[in-house]
């Protein structure tokens, strides 16, 4: 079991020891381009939420108080 073992972490370490730059180059570039979107519209979606959050709240609450008025 034993010789199992080292040789089951003997080709672990080689292939982790092949790197390929190319590979490396092209993850590295698919991850910004899926990055660089999501960077820039992350804080519009936000902005967007609170401000529709803060629309409803202003709403119901001018509703409420017309309801209580009477009008």
């Amino acid at each position: 079991m034993k010789r199992w073992r080292e040789r089951r972490k003997e080709r672990k370490r080689t292939r982790r020891g092949k790197s390929n730059f190319w590979y490396e180059l092209l993850d590295l570039l698919v991850d910004i381009l899926l990055w660089v979107p999501e960077l820039i519209f992350f804080p519009l979606r936000i902005l967007y939420w609170l401000l529709r959050g803060f629309s409803r709240t202003v709403k119901h609450l001018f509703d409420n108080i017309m309801d209580w008025i009477g009008f």
